[in-house]
């Protein structure tokens, strides 16, 4: 243990105390940069309906299909003249926001804020055009105080946020084992601890926590601080398969800008088809682009175990975000949604058709 560790318990223990006002000051806490930058275009390039598409992503590796896309150039080669305008967040109600006030057009993210973006604003605001990632999500906990599913009771355990995806996962689950929690508090047979994925593997260090239900790369970071992996929640699911990134646009960015947005969805199609074809060079790709969003790479003990849990896919799994908002309800954190129009997939179809791909479907949660 380093002589700064003393240090670093008092900043996390102070951190997670203050998350309850940080969140109520600042959004669920999460902040979005924008460098200002555009992404380089080719001479002599030709524009299509828009000068620029502003587009929004979390540095996570469940969010690759964006870094590498980006990074690669993959996505811009299909915009032709058309340039990129890259936004980053740490959470998805800041880019549902961000969707909202016209600062973004198109946003990869998780499957909860957008089903909350999509209900809050009575189906205005938000369409799902394309899946992106399947995985990814892990039960990591201290070896040392829990041995199995049933020591998690009566533990201390992280989720990202409140109402967040896998904080919805994780109460889901301890519902299902019997145990009560209350959703809002946290509190109950299990302590629900909501903690910022930064703050996370210092509070496993220090012992604030005894675990965590949490996306990679944190579960990896965690699992490189001794932690074990107790539960993947692929298993929970039918062939293992469930949504954590969605790609979706803004109903109006859609209506005016229709040939952007398959622009950006046949980049997104290369860029999952490049990913699954060079997964080594992918991964060192997403690596690149993290290094340049937080200044620091992520270390191959991380990076290796986290990139082998998540599937780059193009399908949305929309049964999976039926279920989700479902399990939504089940805690109290959501009212009974219509998500009737959440999906508009026909130019994702459009694009698979012409690549020679089998169209994906929206289980009948379709815009008509």
């Amino acid at each position: 243990m380093s002589a700064a560790r003393p240090l670093t318990t008092l900043r996390t223990i102070a951190a997670i105390a203050a998350l309850p006002l940080l969140l109520t000051a600042c959004g669920y806490g999460s902040n979005s940069t924008d460098d200002g930058k555009q992404t380089a275009v080719a001479a002599g390039a030709k524009k299509l309906s828009a000068d620029e598409v502003k587009i929004g992503y979390f540095p996570n590796l469940t969010h690759a299909t964006a870094l590498v896309g980006v990074q690669e150039g993959l996505l811009q080669k299909e915009l032709g003249g058309t340039t990129i305008k890259p936004s980053t967040f740490n959470a998805g109600p800041s880019e549902i926001e961000a969707l909202n006030a016209g600062s973004i057009d198109i946003g990869w993210i998780g499957p909860s804020p957008a089903i909350n973006g999509y209900t809050k604003s009575n189906g205005k605001n938000l369409r799902i055009i394309s899946g992106s990632a399947s995985g990814g999500v892990k039960l990591v906990v201290n070896p040392k105080k829990i041995k199995s599913l049933d020591d998690v009771k009566g533990k201390k355990i992280a989720t990202p946020q409140l109402g967040n995806t896998q904080d919805v996962a994780f109460l889901n689950w301890i519902a299902d084992q019997g145990w009560k929690v209350d959703a809002n508090t946290g509190k109950g047979d299990v302590s629900v601890v909501r903690t910022d994925n930064k703050i996370t593997p210092d509070a496993y260090a220090s012992g604030a926590i005894d675990g965590a239900w949490v996306p990679e790369p944190t579960a990896s970071k965690l699992v490189a601080e001794g932690g074990k992996v107790l539960l993947d929640e692929s298993t929970l699911w039918p062939d293992k398969k469930f949504v954590i990134t969605n790609i979706i646009v803004s109903q109006k960015f859609l209506k005016e800008h229709p040939d952007v947005v398959e622009a950006v969805l046949r980049g997104s199609v290369k860029t999952n088809e490049w990913i699954n074809a060079n997964p080594e060079k992918a991964k060192a790709s997403a690596n690149a682009a993290l290094e340049k969003l937080s200044g620091k790479a992520l270390p191959a003990n991380v990076i290796d175990p986290a990139w082998k849990s998540i599937t780059f896919l193009d399908d949305p799994l929309a049964a999976t975000l039926s279920t989700e908002a479902q399990h939504a309800v089940k805690a109290g954190l959501l009212e009974k949604p219509n998500l009737k129009g959440v999906y508009d997939l026909a130019l994702l179809n459009k694009v698979l058709k012409a690549g020679g791909k089998d169209a994906v479907d929206d289980a009948g949660l379709g815009a008509e």
